[in-house]
């Protein structure tokens, strides 16, 4: 057995053309929000730590590593193919995914409504049943620049199993 950990965090900002804030998505799901992700790619804040823990569970590069923030081509880029990357190196190690355990932090927009669409999406691109992943909302309680509606940020934790 192999336990991954990943973390992200990303800035929250007016969206654009008033700020520098992208289209918010969490999980690969487009949110109506006010604010959204300062982030060279889409700022997918769930999707990044996703990736995260099973590139780390695998001794893999990290996603940084893999798709640098200095590269054009990641410019606005969907985090979808670095999970898929993630996913593909995965098998390809000769594991599979047994659970995931997700959490999204922030004081808005509320993650409740649309739990079941995300997971489902995470699903269907792991090619692991939805009953295996677990997403949770949080939020910071008003603390910190989280709890200030200034940042969001994502922590999931993997178990994978040889294939």
């Amino acid at each position: 057995m192999r336990i991954g950990h990943g973390w992200d965090m990303h800035r929250l900002e007016p969206r654009a053309p008033a700020g520098a804030g992208r289209r918010l998505v969490i999980g690969g799901v487009e949110f109506e929000h006010e604010r959204g992700p300062v982030a060279h790619s889409d700022g997918d804040v769930l999707m990044h730590a996703l990736t995260d823990a099973l590139l780390g569970a695998i001794g893999a590069p990290d996603i940084g590593q893999l798709f640098p923030d200095h590269a054009p081509e990641n410019d606005g880029r969907d985090s979808r193919d670095f999970l898929l990357e993630a996913a593909r190196r995965v098998r390809d190690a000769g594991w599979q995914v047994v659970n995931a355990d997700m959490t999204v932090v922030c004081e808005r927009p509320k993650m409740g409504a649309r739990k079941s669409e995300i997971v489902a999406n995470l699903s269907h691109i792991l090619g692991v049943p939805a009953a295996d992943l677990n997403l949770k909302g949080k939020t910071h309680e008003r603390v910190d620049a989280v709890g200030e509606g200034r940042a969001i940020e994502a922590h999931a934790v993997v178990l994978l199993v040889r294939a």
